[in-house]
Parts: C-alpha cells; structure tokens; sequence
C-alpha cells in the first residue's frame, strides 16, 4: 500500500469515527474547514486544502489525488466536478496540474533521454522492460525524434518491484550507457544485471500517485495523460493540438 493509498484508507476510517465539528461558514469559513480537515490530516499542508466552485465542498489534494471534503469533514464526495457551462471537467483539470508539477520535480538526470538536436515536444513516459507496447514504442525511437518529440523514460515495472522487470530497470540504470541497456534490454537481448542506487522505486511509486495504471503511460510537458501506445506521426499531431489550445 503506497502512502498516499493510506492516507486515503486512513480518511475512509476518520469519517466514521470523527466526532462533530464545527461548520464552515462565513468570512472564517476556509480556515475553519481547513482546521477541521486537518483534524483529519494533520501533515496537510493548509494550501492542500482549497475551495470549489461549489459551496461548502473543499479540495484536497493528497499528493497527486484529490478528495472532496465538506467543511465541517463529515462527508467525502469522490468523482469529478463538471461546470456545465464552460463544458469543462474542474477535476481534471487540477490533476492535469498536479502531473505537471509532479514531473517538473524530477531532474532530467534521473530520467533515460532521447532527443533530438532542436525538440519541439517533450514527454515522459512511464515504460516497463517486458511491455509489449513499450517495446513496439522505444522500436520507433528515432521516429518519435524524427517527429521533434524528446523522450523522457521513467520506470515503471507492472508486476511490482520485487519483479523480473523491475530487476532489469535497475540493471539499465546501473550500466555505463543506460540508453544503449534500455534498447538492448526491449529488444529482449541480455544485459549485464548490476545493482547500485537507482530511481526505479521512486519511479513506481509517482507513477501511482499520478493514476498510472499501465504502460506505455505518456505525460504531456502540461501534465496531460495519454494512456497507451501511440505511433510517432499521431503522437506529433495530438502534441500540436494541445499546444494549440494551450494544453500542449
């Protein structure tokens, strides 16, 4: 169970047993809903908790998930917020921020990079040594750069860290050329299985914060999810859509 899955279990379990607060109104509102979420999460930040569109409703942003709290922290609402008239989906739009700014936090120097010399988009995927659609994605590498996309790799082993694929992430890590390691290690060819202090755990557990639920997992630099295999020339086509409409 991952920390921010505990927090979640830990909430589920805090409303059934939280003894009544006092309500959230008036110009004192958000800092006594934030008083009375805390109850609940002590280590939260206060700007984690934040008002909705809808009154009384608080987001609260649990590393990159969110929950819906009432201000007094009696009632939990999970699902998104949709505002009817602008057509646009609030929670998405949060977590597309939380991505974003949870793959800022990562240097490039704990990433495997492919780039081309000028790239005109970047994206992150989260791959897996053993996935089919990982392997068929890294096979059209140099297309995807040909494209003008660099690609930024973050490990993800579906089968848990204690996994075959996750022993062979650690060992492309631990190579001299880990760029040179990962082709070799898609292509299914041996590689030298060493060990050292690598990124792979740290890898996993974001990419479940981030509501990774298989790989390929492609993260726009504006924090959109592209869940799945994408060739090369669609690929460069979505990445234009979206930064034409600013999302990109």
């Amino acid at each position: 169970m991952t920390r921010i899955h505990y927090l979640l279990f830990v909430l589920l379990l805090s409303l059934v047993t939280l003894p009544a607060v006092q309500a959230a109104t008036g110009n004192d509102g958000l800092a006594q809903a934030r008083d009375n979420i805390r109850a609940i999460f002590p280590e939260l930040k206060p700007e984690a908790i934040q008002p909705t569109p809808i009154p009384g409703l608080y987001q609260v942003t649990l590393g990159a998930n969110l929950v819906y709290l009432s201000g007094d922290a009696r009632y939990a609402v999970q699902g998104s917020i949709i505002d009817l008239k602008t057509r646009s989906n609030l929670t998405e739009q949060a977590r597309t921020r939380l991505r974003r700014e949870a793959i800022a936090a990562v240097p490039e120097d704990q990433m495997i990079v492919f780039s081309p010399k000028d790239p005109k988009h970047t994206v992150t995927v989260f791959t897996d040594i053993d996935c089919g659609y990982c392997r068929k994605l890294h096979s059209q590498i140099q297309d995807y750069m040909k494209q003008g996309i660099k690609v930024r790799y973050l490990f993800y082993p579906r089968a848990g860290l204690g996994s075959e694929s996750a022993r062979k992430a650690e060992a492309v890590w631990c190579a001299r050329d880990r760029r040179k390691a990962l082709t070799l290690a898609k292509q299914g060819k041996p590689i030298e299985m060493k060990t050292c202090k690598n990124p792979v755990a740290h890898d996993f557990q974001l990419g479940q914060e981030l509501g990774v639920t298989g790989t390929p997992s492609i993260i726009t630099e504006d924090g959109e999810l592209i869940p799945g295999y994408v060739p090369p020339q669609r690929l460069r086509q979505i990445l234009d859509q979206l930064a034409a409409t600013g999302k990109g």
